[in-house]
């Protein structure tokens, strides 16, 4: 039995995005950020309720502030206490796994989707995503960008402004565009 356009999607293969039902659970995600967009007067409580409503599954403690913008939602996992601050995009065409005690940063971009390098695919309408997985107790500074398949280790710093094209080893400190490891000081 051939794979639907959203299995390959998930599982890091070519699809094309305008299938049906990919489409449809785009559309549900619009209609539920607006929802979410506008709960910035809503309680903690109440926040972590709609998140749950949407998002594969939402840990005890885990906020977004609003605005708060994603592909579908479906493909998200928070663990507990993880925090995104204001103006973060999760394009969750792949899964998206932040583990507990992460701190995110106004405007970081965590970007599963990817596009063919081979042009006739492009203009085929043809997408792939690669899953990223961002460990425990994570920093991630305001304005960096996540780039697709990576995997950040626990305890990583990612500076400010810093595009991470490769994976981030757990402890490491990394900066810049490409990102690039700091070297590693004593503890304070």
């Amino acid at each position: 039995m051939e794979r639907s356009q959203k299995q390959k999607m998930l599982a890091g293969e070519l699809y094309h995005p305008d299938d049906p039902e990919i489409q449809a659970d785009s559309h549900d995600a619009k209609a539920w950020m607006v929802r979410y967009n506008a709960s910035l007067a809503l309680s903690p409580v109440e926040r972590r309720a709609l998140l749950r409503e949407r998002l594969a599954a939402v840990g005890d403690g885990a906020v977004i502030r609003p605005p708060f913008h994603c592909d579908y939602g479906l493909h998200i996992t928070l663990e507990e206490h993880v925090f995104l601050n204001f103006g973060c995009v999760i394009l969750d065409c792949a899964p998206v796994h932040i583990g507990a005690r992460t701190q995110i940063g106004p405007g970081v971009q965590i970007l599963t989707a990817d596009h063919p390098r081979d042009a006739a695919a492009r203009e085929a309408g043809l997408e792939f995503a690669r899953a990223i997985r961002i460990g425990r107790n994570v920093w991630i500074g305001g304005g960096a960008l996540i780039l697709p398949g990576v995997t950040v280790g626990d305890d990583a710093i990612i500076g400010a402004g810093s595009v991470v094209t490769r994976d981030v080893a757990s402890g490491d400190t990394v900066v810049g565009n490409p990102a690039r490891p700091l070297p590693r000081r004593g503890t304070i």
